[in-house]
């Protein structure tokens, strides 16, 4: 599995639609998708599933009233029962001779926490449309929830992983067996747990990604009153404790937190951590808040072909996801 920095021949997402996991912020939100799809298609094409003609209709008028370059977007009517393409899309490997494999896992919602019949269809419909070879696999496993160097290296959590509600039936040394038969993983670095509000049992976007061979980004809580203030301090012990292949520490960069974000009394998971890397582009989460720039900078200082930039993601995390959680890169390779 190539690292998301590494070049993309397109990149797949699902257009908000459903009124149970954005409420009264869909239309917002579906505005911040369009203009986060406005910057990816700057630099590779972007897929869109829609449910239908009316849903389709929508998403072309808010591409113009957007100025989105149309040439570099294609919408295909695969109804889904939500938005969440990370986790319920092909994930993409390439093979010895550079040609590109579709992964299909298997989804369940995260643990059968909402419907999900017509998410777990679409990792084939990506395969079939782009006629790459297609690989069924037989064990739950969320985009979300794993990330990895591109060099063998892989990141997860153990809250998501080993929770019973996945894979009750595999051990912590089978499911690693899977990410290495399958995504060619060589060696996996497990965290404890993810934030509060993370309805994922703690996906690895969340909290902590790769931004280099040898490089990890990680978000750290600094107000120890916070919730989130151990979980993430004692992922930061762990990351420290790891080594790379060639048996030396990685290099730990440290992202701060957003101020915490709620609706209806339930905390959210806002994280900076969430962002995506497109071809162009760094796409980051951000929620008004005064931590935003430090982010940025942060970011910026780690991605320096790219450019970073800052989308209000208040409506989007409602829904309990941000940018990376919308997107799945489709990698370069021979078809």
């Amino acid at each position: 599995m190539p690292a998301e920095w590494e070049k993309h021949i397109g990149t797949w997402v699902t257009y908000p639609h459903e009124k149970t996991t954005f409420f009264e912020y869909l239309e917002q939100a579906r505005d911040i998708f369009v203009q986060m799809v406005k910057i990816i298609s700057e630099g590779e094409t972007v897929h869109i599933n829609v449910n239908d003609n009316q849903m389709k209709k929508d998403l072309q008028n808010r591409l113009k009233k957007f100025d989105v370059n149309l040439k570099n977007t294609v919408i295909h009517i695969f109804p889904t029962n939500d938005s969440w393409c990370r986790d319920y899309g092909a994930i993409f490997v390439k093979k010895t001779n550079n040609k590109l494999v579709a992964t299909d896992w298997e989804f369940n919602a995260w643990g059968g926490k909402y419907p999900y019949e017509l998410d777990n269809q679409i990792a084939k419909k990506m395969a079939e449309y782009l006629n790459v070879e297609y690989l069924k696999v037989d064990m739950v496993l969320e985009g979300g929830s794993i990330d990895t160097n591109g060099d063998g290296i892989f990141l997860t959590t153990e809250s998501c992983l080993l929770n019973p509600n996945r894979n009750p039936d595999k051990t912590k040394e089978e499911i690693e067996e899977y990410l290495s038969k399958y995504l060619g993983a060589e060696k996996v670095l497990w965290l404890k747990e993810g934030i509060v509000g993370d309805d994922t049992d703690g996906h690895i976007d969340d909290i902590t990604r790769f931004v280099g061979k040898n490089k990890i980004i990680t978000a750290l809580e600094t107000n120890p009153d916070d919730e989130n203030y151990q979980i993430l301090k004692e992922n930061f012990e762990r990351l420290k404790s790891f080594k790379n292949k060639e048996g030396k520490p990685f290099e730990i960069i440290t992202l701060p937190m957003p101020e915490p974000r709620y609706y209806k009394g339930e905390r959210l998971p806002a994280s900076y951590a969430n962002f995506y890397i497109s071809s162009s582009a760094v796409i980051v989460p951000i929620y008004n808040c005064p931590q935003d720039q430090e982010a940025l900078d942060v970011l910026q200082s780690v991605f320096k072909d790219r450019k970073v930039i800052g989308l209000d993601a208040n409506p989007i995390i409602v829904g309990l996801g941000a940018f990376h959680c919308l997107t799945q890169q489709i990698p370069e390779g021979e078809i």
